[in-house]
């Protein structure tokens, strides 16, 4: 009788324990169920881009609720010149760049022996050439005065631009290269006072004529389509790029905001406001 107790108890033992490993388990179930979920879950990525004037601060202004969506905290760091925005990103005090096209990028590589990057094409703006006293190309008297960029790739992209319109003639070959010292015919004896970008629009008032980006000539009220007395025969050359650097162009942050950059929203954008100087170039 002793030894069918002990039995019974034994067994009841046993399935006490039985019950408990089993709750055990179910809890350690639900627990390894929780932890995926938990690794899956993203933190928020603060991404730093430099900027200058409209429509690029607009753009990014326009991506930057889109990319909360993404995980990605844009912050906006507005310059005031055109060679602080290289040096921060050179100098990672900011992962990306949006004011310059490739040439000008290239360059300031070749100058500083740094390794941005153009990530993507953003718009090409529609390069012109001014003027408040003329209304007409012929107009623009012999010995006129024409203020040019006095960086080399806008300047060499300024000298294009008037030899593709018949004002002057290049070396061969120079293409946009070209510097005031590749002219070789300038029957009109036109007189090229280079000026840094950012002034041109300020200098209009003091020349009979400015080359410059829409984007200087906008404030101005004027605009490449109905104001300019020339303009660029090709711009794709000259698109306004997203610029990162080597080591994190590839990176998921940037190429993020690389593509709400080249979104629908963007695009409409350009076509409401900008259509009379901006083709988007995606």
């Amino acid at each position: 009788m002793s030894r069918k107790n002990n039995l019974k108890t034994n067994l009841k033992l046993l399935t006490l324990f039985a019950v408990v490993m089993l709750l055990v388990a179910g809890c350690g179930g639900q627990k390894q169920a929780a932890q995926p979920k938990e690794a899956t879950s993203q933190k928020e990525v603060t991404l730093k881009v430099a900027t200058l004037i409209p429509p690029m601060t607009d753009v990014l202004d326009i991506v930057k609720p889109l990319l909360k969506q993404d995980g990605v905290n844009l912050e906006i760091v507005v310059l005031s010149d055109n060679i602080q925005p290289n040096n921060a990103l050179a100098a990672h005090e900011v992962d990306a760049n949006f004011f310059q096209h490739a040439p000008f990028m290239q360059q300031y590589n070749e100058s500083n022996k740094s390794d941005l990057v153009a990530v993507k094409p953003i718009y090409n703006a529609i390069y012109g050439a001014y003027s408040k006293k003329y209304k007409n190309i012929k107009d623009l008297p012999e010995g006129a005065t024409i203020a040019i960029a006095n960086d080399p790739a806008n300047t060499g992209r300024s000298l294009v631009m008037m030899e593709q319109n018949g004002l002057i003639k290049l070396k061969e070959g120079v293409g946009y290269n070209a510097t005031q010292a590749d002219i070789i015919e300038n029957k009109k004896k036109f007189v090229f006072k280079e000026v840094d970008l950012l002034m041109l629009a300020r200098s209009l008032d003091d020349v009979d004529m400015a080359a410059m980006y829409p984007a200087y000539a906008k404030p101005l009220g004027l605009t490449p389509k109905k104001d300019a007395l020339i303009t660029e025969k090709d711009d794709t050359h000259f698109a306004i790029n997203l610029v990162a650097r080597k080591d994190n162009a590839d990176s998921d942050a940037i190429q993020k905001l690389a593509k709400r950059m080249t979104g629908p929203e963007v695009r409409k954008f350009f076509e409401d406001n900008y259509k009379d100087s901006v083709i988007p170039a995606f």
